[in-house]
């Protein structure tokens, strides 16, 4: 994506804009930048998204660095013969001859999108102000009505361009999303859409600000703190408000966020929802897609949710409080093997001058296991940013999925979770008072299930309707939580285990358990409650569960109770 003013044309959609030269030579002298100069601008201001499978066989614009990671990263171990990319790009090739294939058939494709025809009639198309691979983007005027006279900006998407059934879906959800979301501060305005023969035209607000990307250039690369806490409250206010709504952008990156004006404190709007889908709380998508330099670990492992969005923001923080980029390499393979096996550098300057607290919020959202990855609401809630001007933390749609966990528990593992929840300190607290306060409603001593639905009702949009957000809640038999079985059946076993306290938490959670929920177990209960059959060999798995003292709970079963079983992994216990 590019700026309102007119720039030359994007040369590569594929890929992401490379960062001028002292911005991506890594500080480690050992490393060296073989460019003399960084490509040109491209990259049009509300250019049509790229292509859906982005991530391609591509060499990066610029050569890069010759390091294949952040300098100065720890390696977890060396990387296992052959890359972990190569899987990917085999995939991405396969799907590039499939598609081939389909664009010999596109002319028998469908192409009515049962939009008015009338743009020509409403708007006076003035100069072009980007061009992207699939389309270009023009300012125009509207002609007449209450908005006569109003500068806006159409994106232009022909349909010649439209060569498979996956691109004309596309375009139809990037249209419904649009219209259905609009009104959030920080997401671009959606005026209309219309069609004729030829193209499709997405009508918007002009944004005169530029990217954030052309910001964070002019400013030599780094923000202060508290400029970019300003931009993380609102990029974190709008991708809270998608994932609510069941809608996941998936190409989330500095050149998809506008600037209203050229103010230094203008407003932030997201743009180019032509990869975004429709997710529940607990689904998983499997395509690969996004831009190299912000994709997600488990994306191209090809099992993700939400939280590959959470991990682009990451990135975005990483790059406004150094200037670098986390994950570094010469070509997009070299990038895929960084992002899933290298540790961003927090050593290099300005890292050891920035505070502890930027450190950890950033490491919070670069977490590489999704699980113990912050949520965006829950990075609102993060000591460094929660006190800002500004910060208001929405309801969190991971909230949902943990109550339905905590429904189908077993007593034993409810038992063990009331437990853990006793042992949180008072910033684990801050986030769940935010949640339950939200979900309460008007009752504030208790969450039930007509107050959920009451709570979601009042920030849901037609979005949420296709995305079934409300259909999750049926499994939901009549909850009425008190606050301290709220955080119980909210608590994040996962993300607690990321921080250097978690023995102690677990261990004082099991002394609690100890003292007030544990009993004599039989290891066919314990295997009825955790869903194993028949055929499993118990005393073999489940023995080390058990204190052969008094045939109770033992510490290694408490921790393994907490995190519940899978059914992928219920023959690893």
């Amino acid at each position: 994506m590019g700026t309102c003013s007119s720039k030359s044309p994007r040369r590569n959609p594929y890929l992401p804009r490379d960062f001028p030269e002292q911005l991506n030579t890594p500080k480690n002298d050992n490393h060296r930048n073989d460019d003399a100069s960084a490509a040109g601008k491209a990259s049009p201001f509300y250019a049509l998204s790229p292509a859906r499978f982005i991530l391609g066989n591509k060499k990066s614009p610029a050569r890069q660095s010759s390091a294949n990671s952040t300098p100065k990263s720890v390696l977890k171990g060396p990387f296992p013969p052959p890359s972990p990319a190569k899987h990917i790009m085999a995939v991405l090739r396969r799907r590039r001859s499939v598609k081939e294939g389909e664009k010999e058939a596109g002319s028998g494709l469908d192409k009515r999108f049962g939009l008015s025809k009338r743009f020509k009639d409403r708007y006076e198309v003035g100069e072009e102000v980007g061009r992207g691979h699939f389309g270009h983007t023009v300012s125009a005027t509207c002609k007449a009505g209450d908005n006569s006279g109003q500068k806006v900006a159409v994106k232009v998407i022909p349909k010649s361009k439209m060569t498979t059934a996956i691109a004309i879906e596309d375009v139809r959800r990037e249209v419904r999303i649009l219209q259905a979301l609009a009104g959030h501060r920080n997401l671009i305005h959606f005026y209309d859409a219309f069609e004729d023969d030829d193209n499709v035209y997405i009508v918007m607000e002009l944004c005169e600000g530029g990217e954030l990307l052309d910001r964070i250039l002019s400013r030599g690369g780094k923000f202060n703190e508290d400029e970019s806490k300003n931009v993380m409250i609102q990029i974190l206010n709008v991708v809270a408000f998608c994932h609510l709504q069941g809608v996941m952008h998936r190409d989330l990156k500095p050149e998809n966020f506008l600037l209203k004006a050229k103010d230094d404190d203008s407003q932030l709007k997201a743009i180019d929802f032509g990869l975004s889908d429709f997710l529940k709380p607990d689904e998983k998508l499997n395509d690969i897609v996004g831009s190299a330099y912000y994709v997600a670990p488990e994306v191209l492992l090809r099992s993700y949710g939400t939280e590959a969005d959470v991990w682009s923001v990451g990135v975005i923080a990483y790059i406004l409080l150094c200037g670098c980029r986390p994950f570094w390499a010469r070509t997009e393979s070299g990038i895929f093997r960084a992002v899933l096996k290298t540790v961003p550098s927090f050593i290099e300057p300005p890292w050891p001058s920035l505070s502890p607290l930027a450190k950890d919020f950033v490491q919070g959202l670069l977490n590489k296991d999704p699980r113990k990855r912050l949520t965006a609401a829950q990075a609102l809630c993060h000591p460094w940013i929660r006190d800002h001007e500004g910060v208001e933390v929405p309801i969190d749609v991971r909230i949902l999925r943990s109550l339905k966990a905590y429904t189908l528990s077993s007593p034993l593992r409810k038992a063990s979770l009331r437990a853990l929840s006793k042992t949180l300190t008072t910033d684990d607290l801050f986030y769940l008072k935010k949640q339950f306060k939200h979900l309460a409603q008007d009752n504030t001593e208790h969450v039930t299930i007509e107050s959920i639905k009451k709570a979601l009702t009042k920030h849901a949009t037609s979005v949420m309707k296709e995305s079934h957000i409300m259909d999750y809640l049926t499994w939901l038999p009549a909850p009425k939580l008190e606050f301290e079985e709220f955080c119980a059946a909210t608590v994040c076993v996962h993300q607690l285990e990321a921080f250097d306290r978690w023995e102690q938490h677990a261990r004082c959670a099991y002394e609690i358990f100890d003292k007030n929920g544990n009993r004599a177990i039989v290891i066919e209960e314990l295997a009825s409650e955790l869903g194993l059959g028949p055929s499993v060999p118990l005393h073999a798995v489940l023995n080390d569960w058990i204190r052969h003292t008094d045939g109770m709970l033992s510490f290694h079963g408490f921790v393994k109770l907490l995190h519940g079983v899978s059914n992928r992994n219920k023959m690893k216990l």
